[in-house]
C-alpha cells in the first residue's frame, strides 16, 4: 500500500512546542518541508521565519539540506513502523540573521539563545 510507504514527522520548535504530526512522501524535499513549516508557524510565537532560507532542520544532529529528499537525508525510511520521527527546528535569533548589520547592545548579547539536542 502506498500509505505504508508514507514517513510520519513532526518538527520540534525551540519552545518544545511541535508542528505535526503529519505524514509525507520520501521523496519530499527539504525545502519542501521547510516551506509547510514557515506556512503552519504559531501566529503566537516571536521569531517566526519569513523564508525557508531562515529555518534549519535537524534530524539526528544533521542539518539537512534544502535539495534532498528525506529518502537522501538519513532519515530512518521504513525502519520505525508506526513511529514518528521528530526533527528539530532552528531559527535564529533576529540579531543574528544576515540583513541585521547592526551591532549587538549589551543586552542583545545577554538575551542570545542555544539549542541543544539530547
Amino acid at each position: 500500500m502506498a500509505g505504508e510507504d508514507l514517513i510520519e514527522l513532526k518538527f520540534r520548535l525551540f519552545d518544545g512546542t511541535d508542528i505535526g504530526p503529519n505524514k509525507y512522501d520520501p521523496t519530499t524535499t527539504i525545502g519542501s518541508l521547510k516551506e509547510i513549516i514557515v506556512s503552519q508557524w504559531p501566529q503566537d510565537k516571536e521569531n517566526a521565519p519569513k523564508t525557508i532560507n531562515d529555518v534549519k532542520l535537524i534530524n539526528a544532529g544533521k542539518i539537512l539540506e534544502n535539495d534532498k529528499m528525506l529518502v537522501e537525508s538519513g532519515v530512518p525510511v521504513g525502519k520505525l513502523p508506526g513511529g514518528v520521527i521528530t526533527m528539530h527546528v532552528v531559527v535564529p535569533p533576529p540579531s543574528l540573521q544576515k540583513n541585521n548589520e547592526k551591532p549587538l547592545t549589551d543586552s542583545a548579547k545577554k538575551n542570545r539563545c542555544a539549542c541543544s539536542i539530547l
